[in-house]
This record gives structure tokens, C-alpha cells and sequence, in this order.
């Protein structure tokens, strides 16, 4: 097929066709597992009949106003993220990075009106990743991702990952947001260490900075709450979600409180598509399904067995020397001898009918649906079983 896209892009050499839960067919009939879920998008996994029944009654009523108006399906998703978290104002957006472009906004504005120009150092992690806008590119410490887009915003500060050292060391009185991720999701499935995660919070509140949490990878469900804060007991000032809010309809969200939400006047930060009627529809119908018992008890049961069968698959071959994450969010760490090469495996994996992620050069990465069931899970690992044994045959 003739490619009319720019080339920033490297397309698989599949093109996908229709999917129906855990599985996907490609334009020549060929059937994939899916493990990938569209990088943790796919919660619901492909067209949940839930999601197309909102989208299509929602379609038949009205597709975009201007954010001149409000809209019922906004109201009611915002009211349920309210409900079910600490916060109680919500920002609609279209994406991860709009809603991390939002969030550090958001800081700086709050800051500068609460305690004057001088405090609006943001504070980050080294390898994290917070969107391709120029100012989350350079927020996320990632050189390859900003160095070619110079000169970037500055009184940005970088720290190593779960350094608690380091991490008290750079909060100042100037600092106006620490932001990071519960789980480092593109640099590897790291996930955040409790004390570095509570010092984080101890700090900001001690230097009167805000805490930012981005949950776009690890909300909504992944690692068996609705968002990863949960399992340490630590509260942010704001959160940002995309990705699985949506299940696969491009949405993103900022959430906060309503002290932290009155920086934000009118006409200071906007959008023409956030709160889109339709993105709005299905993500509330998504919320309904990934909120449920029985989802998030799923999350917890299909995680714990996925780690465990990749770990005997790294015990048996030798090609993996750690699986980490939490819930449905797992990375699997290649061994010494195969470092860098995980794009490799993730080729060969193709040509055995699973699509699976990378995580860095190092690690594989799995976020498929929440639902994702055993027989699909037996599938999917007997295919990656095949693809790693192909692999290691080719050394």
C-alpha cells in the first residue's frame, strides 16, 4: 500500500482491517492476538458492544458543539470521575499530552497568582514521558524525544527515578509542580518506588508545590484500581488520564481541585474538541465498565497469571531476566546478551499472529484488555512461546 503519511512513522507491515475483543484480522484475513492494546488504549479491548452502542445513539444526537456550551455526556463523565477520585473539577481534552500540557499550566498559573513570578521550576524524572507537545517533551526526560526542537521551555529539572536523595534535593521554594509517573510505562514498566512516591508528596506540600500524577498509561483500570495512586496511599493535587478513558476514542482528561481549578479563568487555556459530545458518550459508558468489580478483579487475576507464565518463559529460555507492573501492565526484561534488541522479538512475534509492545530497547511490553479472558491468555503465550524460540534459533 502506498504510504501518504509523513515519515515519523515506522508502519508494521500489517495493515489491520477489523478487530472484536482480543483479536485482530489484518486486511488479508490473518488473525493476531492482541496483547498490545493499542498502547494501553484499548481497555475494553476492540468494539465492546457497549461502546458502540453509546457512540452510535450519541452520533444520532449531536457530534460538537462550540465550548461555548456545556454538554450532558461531559457533565455526567466529569461527575463520575469526581465522584470515584479526589477531585473535583475536570479539564476535557484529546489527548495525554494535552492533558500533561494542561496540568503544568496549570501549575505555573496557580503558583505565579498564589506566590509571584519567581516559583515555576517543575520538577521531573529522568526517562519519563509526558506527551510530544514541545513543552511535555521536554517536561519527559528524554533527550532523543526534545534535543532536535531547541530551544525548549526552560526551568524545567530532571532526577533520576525513584532517587530520594536527589528528589529532596531539587524541591525548592522556587518549584512549582513535581510531576511523575506511578509506573515509568514508555522507559520500561518501572513502576515508583512507595517512599519516593510519599517523599514526592511530603515535599511539594512543604515547599508549597503541586503534586502531578500522570495516570494516562496507568489509570483507568491497568493495574487493578481505577488509578495506581490508590495502591500507595498517596493523594495528588492533579491527575491526568487519556488513553483507556476513551477505550480506544480519542479523550483526555485533568483532573484537580476546585482551589487548584480557579487559576484557571476564563480564556486562560482552551480547546476546540475537549469535551467532545461523542469522545464524552463512550468514555462515560467505558467508565461504567472498567469501574466494575468484576473488571478490576479481572485486572488483578489475568495480571498475576500473565507474570507468572512469562516467568517460566524467561526461566526456561533464558531470554527474559525479570517481569515487573502491576495489574495488566507488565514488562518483561531482556537478558544481558539480548540487550537492546527487544524490537527484534517484537517483529518476530508479529510474524507469529501476537502483537506485543517495546519498552525501551530492553523491554517487552504487554498492556492488553482488561478483559482479556484465559483462553486468549493461553493463545497469546503459546504464539510468543513459537516467536521466541524462532528468535533465539536466528543468534
Amino acid at each position: 500500500m502506498q504510504n501518504y503519511l509523513t515519515p515519523n512513522f515506522a508502519f508494521a507491515p500489517v495493515i489491520p482491517d477489523h478487530a472484536s475483543g482480543s483479536r485482530v484480522w489484518d486486511s488479508e484475513g490473518r488473525e493476531y492476538i492482541d496483547l498490545a492494546g493499542g498502547i494501553a488504549v484499548n481497555a475494553l479491548g476492540h468494539c465492546h458492544p457497549v461502546l458502540v452502542r453509546a457512540l452510535t445513539e450519541q452520533a444520532g444526537k449531536l457530534w460538537h458543539i462550540s465550548n461555548i456550551y456545556t454538554t450532558e455526556p461531559a457533565q455526567k463523565l466529569a461527575k463520575k470521575l469526581t465522584e470515584h477520585t479526589f477531585a473535583e473539577k475536570v479539564f476535557f481534552c484529546n489527548s495525554g499530552a494535552e492533558a500533561n500540557e494542561a496540568a503544568l499550566k496549570l501549575a505555573r498559573k496557580y503558583a505565579r497568582d498564589h506566590f509571584g513570578e519567581g516559583k515555576n521550576e517543575i520538577i521531573a524524572c529522568i526517562n519519563g514521558f509526558h506527551g510530544r507537545t514541545l513543552f511535555t517533551v521536554s517536561v519527559g526526560g528524554q533527550p532523543k524525544y526534545s534535543q532536535d526542537f531547541a530551544p525548549l521551555p526552560p526551568a524545567i529539572s530532571h532526577v533520576p527515578f525513584n532517587d530520594v536523595k536527589a528528589l529532596s534535593e531539587a524541591v525548592s521554594e522556587r518549584t512549582c509542580a513535581v510531576i511523575l509517573e506511578p509506573i515509568q510505562g514508555e522507559s520500561g514498566v518501572l513502576p515508583v518506588d512507595a517512599e519516593f512516591l510519599h517523599t514526592a508528596r511530603r515535599l511539594c506540600d512543604e515547599n508549597h508545590a503541586l503534586l502531578i500524577l500522570d495516570e494516562v498509561q496507568t489509570g483507568m483500570g491497568r493495574t487493578g484500581k481505577l488509578f495506581t495512586y490508590e495502591h500507595y496511599g498517596v493523594t495528588p493535587d492533579i491527575l491526568t488520564s487519556a488513553k483507556a478513558l476513551g477505550s480506544g476514542f480519542p479523550i483526555g482528561a485533568m483532573l484537580t481541585t476546585d482551589k487548584i481549578a480557579a487559576a484557571f479563568t476564563p480564556g486562560t487555556h482552551g480547546t476546540t474538541f475537549g469535551g467532545n459530545p461523542l469522545a464524552c458518550a463512550v468514555a462515560g459508558s467505558a467508565f461504567d465498565v472498567i469501574k466494575a468489580a468484576d473488571t478490576l478483579e479481572n485486572v488483578h487475576q489475568q495480571g498475576e497469571k500473565l507474570k507468572a507464565v512469562l516467568k517460566d518463559l524467561g526461566d526456561e529460555t533464558g531470554v527474559f531476566k525479570e517481569v515487573r507492573g502491576m495489574g495488566l501492565l507488565v514488562g518483561c526484561v531482556l537478558a544481558d546478551e539480548y540487550a537492546g534488541r527487544a524490537g527484534e522479538l517484537t517483529q518476530e512475534a508479529l510474524k507469529h499472529g501476537l502483537m506485543i509492545l517495546v519498552a525501551g530497547g530492553n523491554v517487552i511490553r504487554l498492556a492488553p484488555s482488561l478483559l482479556l479472558n484465559d483462553e486468549d491468555r493461553e493463545e497469546g503465550i503459546r504464539r510468543l512461546r513459537l516467536a521466541v524460540s524462532s528468535w533465539l534459533g536466528k543468534q
